[in-house]
């Protein structure tokens, strides 16, 4: 199966409290619905969030033809999610307006291991499993 992968960051507060806050947030069974269900809408088919103190690390593998620019603008318009984005941008180093892709910054790729090919981070990886 062929898929894209990108890789995002994003700063949280650095406030003990509120980490762990965004910390329970998105623990099992608390995210809001809608919002997972707009990102399988839109070509997203796996996500994983890291943190390290208040640096965040997110790795989203997509189906093979997804557009970024353009699923991220019909992400925005899914249901719930300028209200989630509203919601946990108490969390974040981000206004309260941000759109889910003004606050994640892509994030270039500058190793792999036996790496074949280059990628811009706005094209996503290309990934084979």
């Amino acid at each position: 199966m062929k898929f894209k992968r990108y890789c995002k960051t994003l700063m949280l507060q650095n406030d003990p409290q509120l980490i762990e806050a965004y910390l329970a947030v998105h623990a099992k069974g608390n995210t809001w619905p809608e919002i997972g269900q707009g990102m399988k809408e839109v070509g997203i088919l796996d996500m994983e969030i890291y943190r390290h103190e208040n640096r965040l690390f997110m790795i989203m593998d997509t189906v093979a033809d997804f557009d970024h620019d353009k699923a991220m603008a019909e992400l925005a318009t899914k249901p719930r999610q300028g209200e989630w984005e509203a919601f946990v941008s108490r969390f974040q180093v981000t206004s309260e307006s941000a759109t889910a892709d003004e606050k994640w910054q892509l994030m270039e790729r500058i190793y792999e291991l036996d790496q074949q090919e280059d990628y811009k981070a706005e094209d996503g990886q290309q990934k084979e499993i």
